[in-house]
């Protein structure tokens, strides 16, 4: 813990201490920390350091410079502040656990031999639970919140893919999980940032002991019906020490790190498509050209792939979050130098900048399914900012060594999700006129936005005939 007292020397970035002693700008950067860290840009230019709850946070917002943060893990660590969350949100404590060990396994399983029979599982859990949810032979509309939606089936699908609900023996149904889940990732940022009033408390404390006997059983031996992932972890737990409990905590982590992201941003894809006529029809003109090689291995979508990363751009907020561990002089892209304490926290907000920077997206507020399409159709990587070609010019799956193992799962999976809904049913906007919701500020920081309410829509089954 830094105490609050510091002097600023000439070669640090400027301080912002805010007017609440300890506190400083704790509650403002909580609330809204997009609008927070704008109002400091502003004021201080693109690094500067705020004072939140007693630690020092120095926030980095020059695209261009943030290699300078991502490839040092000598003076900057990674690890420290994951291990203060795992404790706040999962009660998780991990004394022997080896990173490096952790992100093989992943890799093997999330990109390598297993990645096949992963897609097509999840895509055998999508088109189930969709027929389950809504039989063919359905002729009226069915009216639902889309997030409610888009997120519940993910959800289990998900659930059903890596963790094995229906032959594990005690039949933990999907559908109970997601209720415990959807209470659990509603107090998330409030038990990340340790703002849980009384009553909060014991409902967080009586989820996470509900989640985690729901959980007991993924994964604990070959046959339970989970992904080979899951015992594979299982079992790099127990090299590492970790007892039953331990385990049990460390599940209910990889539950929410594999499924907190994909159904809300599945949400935000789908509502920015109804919400824009021309995108979506050109989605489904290409899908219409796509779709007998979607299920059989890997496909070119390149409107798709530019729709899901404009929607991806809008939503995805993550902060990259490093403990200095030594002092270090941060040389920035533009030959200015600042010196970084050792014990402050550095901050990198790649929703700000570069994904919300209107000299590097024209009109950034603006949904255009084509911005990541050059004139011929290819994908377009080249962007720029100050005259410069940036490397990064949205980071929803953060970069470098900590980037998403996951990724291509995930965009495989959200694009099965989108296809099949959109190839299967006649799905619309309930009203015609409605906009996409405006998003939930106090979820900055923690992966995917979630909306303010919800997007009303009805469906019923294409009638193919």
């Amino acid at each position: 813990f830094i105490t609050a007292s510091k002097h600023i020397s000439k070669s640090e970035p400027p301080l912002d201490k805010g007017v609440i002693p300890w506190l400083g700008h704790a509650l403002e950067f909580g609330k809204d920390a997009s609008k927070f860290l704008n109002r400091m840009k502003l004021k201080h230019g693109n690094i500067f350091t705020v004072r939140a709850a007693g630690r020092y946070v120095t926030v980095l917002l020059d695209p261009h410079s943030y290699d300078a943060v991502i490839n040092d893990s000598d003076s900057l660590d990674f690890t420290r502040y994951a291990q203060v969350l795992m404790e706040r949100i999962f009660n998780l404590r991990l004394p022997h656990h080896q990173p490096a060990k952790a992100k093989a396994m992943m890799k093997k399983h999330f990109l390598g031999m297993n990645f096949g029979s992963l897609n097509s599982a999840m895509g055998k859990h999508l088109q189930a639970l969709l027929k389950a949810e809504m039989p063919q032979n359905q002729k009226d509309w069915k009216e639902e919140g889309l997030f409610n939606f888009s997120y519940s089936l993910l959800f289990k699908a998900g659930y059903l893919t890596l963790f094995g609900g229906e032959q594990n023996n005690n039949g933990t149904d999907p559908s109970s999980v997601y209720e415990e889940y959807k209470k659990f990732d509603g107090l998330l940022t409030k038990m990340a940032r340790g703002t849980l009033k009384p009553e909060e408390k014991r409902t967080a404390q009586s989820v996470r002991q509900r989640l985690w006997e729901l959980l007991a059983p993924a994964g604990l031996t070959e046959d339970s019906g989970s992904s080979p992932w899951l015992h594979a972890y299982r079992c790099l737990l127990q090299e590492e020490g970790a007892d039953k409990e331990t385990q049990k905590k460390a599940i209910l982590m990889q539950l929410w790190a594999t499924q907190g992201n994909v159904g809300p941003a599945a949400f935000w894809l789908l509502g920015y498509l109804l919400t824009n006529h021309e995108a979506l029809a050109a989605v489904k003109r290409e899908m219409e050209t796509s779709e007998t090689s979607l299920l059989n291995g890997p496909v070119n979508t390149p409107v798709f792939d530019s729709a899901l990363e404009e929607a991806l751009r809008l939503t995805a907020a993550p902060f990259i979050t490093r403990e200095v561990v030594q002092e270090k002089t941060l040389h920035m892209a533009d030959g200015q130098e600042y010196l970084l304490r050792k014990g402050d926290r550095v901050c990198l907000f790649p929703f700000n900048s570069p994904q919300m920077d209107p000299e590097i997206h024209q009109e950034p507020q603006k949904f255009k399914y084509d911005r990541f399409l050059n004139e011929d159709g290819s994908a377009k990587r080249v962007f720029y900012k100050g005259g410069r070609r940036l490397k990064y010019y949205t980071m929803p799956w953060g970069a470098g060594t900590n980037g998403c193992v996951g990724k291509q799962f995930a965009i495989n999976t959200i694009r099965q999700f989108v296809y099949m809904v959109l190839a299967n049913y006649d799905l619309e906007l309930s009203d015609p006129n409605a906009q996409i919701p405006e998003i939930n500020a106090s979820r900055y920081g923690f992966g995917m936005l979630q909306p303010e309410g919800d997007l009303l829509v009805r469906f019923k089954p294409r009638n193919t005939h």
